[in-house]
């Protein structure tokens, strides 16, 4: 009996090191304990950025369909911000834990506070084209008169907000690549917290505050964004993390500067190649109907959900990779990757089980529509046949971009998505005639070809030469 308690002690304690963030250098040590406590604060900030959009959908459903369909515009146009934010964040991550690793903490605030600059710069023109161009998005990407009319002031607000987004983003990924993922954590528990506080009062209106409509969600979620890049800028500037910005570090340099907008095209090209990949696949559905879109729409959220624990792993992996390269131990973030992997494998093979089980059962949260049940259904189960190998995949995608190269993941996922995945969904869906399960099928392959791919070329060990 004593033993089990203290085994039950010691988990609660590492949960407790692991939120606190009192380990920050993975360099020694168990490697297991590592991955824990970097991937358990990790899975909650995937958590945590995916309510935003949760939270705001729900309280603008309650204002008019135009504004659900603004929100749905606007989100379309930020995709780009979200591409660029993410693809800062990937250079970020690896440069500073490259550092982190090396033992070089003033070369790692140096990388922060030129990421930093190119972030703030390039947010500006995502700006002025909210200021100056909101009704022009919007009637661009198909809005009717009247949702422009009704919505343009979200769009405007949250474009012109958009620093916010960026900066949450990439300073949280030089908080992950110092090992301190637990700020990380704590900056979207904030942030979010305020947003579902404030949301439904500058919605709806309480008190003296004014009802703001749909601009009230777009208010709201730049001031929960906002307070969280002021706490993080706080934690930037102080005299507690490994990475320490101060007054003499606020210059430019230049040589930096390039060498993390070169890292970043490949983050770039990851997330639009992924994203544009969805599209088009989304197209290809529209062809069956109505409901097989619907129901691949709903299985695609909840497949995108249940894997964020997944992406956190993959995030561990890659600072792993980062700080041990830094510190001149290859091989241990070889072995670093290959367990982060083989932990995901284990947990998507159980996700996949579950869906297979129970498809229907999840497909029904958010539809009862019988048809939409029975595609959305098919979708999930054919798809998550491929998740043991899409593990893999994850994790050495993200493996690469911790090493700096994120050359190889983006022309892995150009060949598996755009030249394999969608000839394929087309070919078997329309031309052989299986109807909806060859798109799901071609997803499932492709998803096994990119793990394939991936850790052939990982085992090459190119990736360990990369100098960033």
């Amino acid at each position: 009996m004593r033993s089990i308690l203290q085994s039950i002690y010691k988990i609660f304690s590492t949960i407790g090191s692991a939120v606190s963030g009192s380990e920050k250098n993975f360099t020694s040590g168990s490697i297991n304990r590592a991955i824990f406590m970097l991937s358990v604060p990790m899975i909650i900030e995937m958590i945590m950025e995916s309510l935003f959009a949760v939270i705001d959908i729900y309280f603008v459903g309650k204002v008019s369909v135009n504004a659900i369909a603004t929100v749905a515009l606007t989100e379309s146009v930020i995709m780009i911000v979200y591409a660029i934010s993410i693809g800062f964040s990937m250079a970020a991550t690896a440069m500073v834990a490259r550092r982190v690793g090396e033992n070089k903490p003033e070369e790692a605030n140096n990388v922060a506070v030129q990421a930093v600059f190119i972030t703030i710069l390039t947010s500006l023109i995502f700006s002025a084209a909210g200021m100056f161009f909101a009704k022009d998005i919007l009637t661009l990407m198909g809005g009717e008169k009247d949702l422009v009319e009704e919505g343009y002031g979200y769009t405007m607000i949250m474009l012109a907000g958009n620093v916010t987004i960026m900066l949450l983003f990439l300073i949280n990924a030089i908080f992950r690549g110092a090992g301190d993922a637990s700020i990380a954590m704590r900056v979207l528990i904030v942030s979010n917290c305020l947003n579902i506080v404030l949301d439904p009062i500058l919605i709806f209106g309480l008190g003296p505050i004014p009802a703001f409509g749909i601009e009230g969600a777009a208010i709201a979620t730049t001031i929960g964004r906002g307070i969280g890049v002021l706490y993080q800028l706080a934690v930037l500037t102080g005299a507690k993390g490994i990475v320490q910005v101060k007054l003499k570090h606020l210059k430019i340099h230049w040589a930096t500067v390039w060498k993390i907008v070169k890292v970043s095209f490949g983050g770039i090209g990851q997330y639009m190649i992924g994203t544009l990949s969805w599209l088009f696949l989304v197209r290809i559905s529209a062809v069956f109907g109505a409901e097989v879109l619907a129901g691949y729409a709903v299985a695609f959220r909840i497949i995108m959900f249940t894997i964020l624990p997944s992406w956190g792993l993959s995030n561990a992996a890659a600072t792993l990779v980062g700080q041990n390269l830094g510190a001149g131990q290859p091989d241990r973030a070889e072995r670093s990757v290959w367990k982060c992997a083989f932990y995901n494998m284990i947990f998507l093979g159980l996700i996949s089980i579950v869906f297979i089980s129970w498809a229907e059962e999840f497909v029904r949260i958010f539809s009862s529509e019988a048809e939409v049940v029975k595609y959305g259904a098919l979708a999930l189960r054919v798809i998550s046949c491929g998740y043991i190998f899409f593990a893999y995949g994850m994790v050495i995608g993200q493996a690469f971009n911790g090493a700096g190269d994120t050359k190889t993941p983006t022309v892995i996922n150009l060949f598996c998505f755009w030249l394999f995945e969608l000839p394929m969904a087309y070919a078997m869906a329309v031309y052989f005639g299986l109807g909806p399960i060859g798109i799901f099928l071609a997803i499932a392959i492709a998803s096994t070809a990119l793990a394939v791919a991936s850790i052939v070329i990982f085992k090459k060990g190119r990736w360990k030469l990369v100098e960033i």
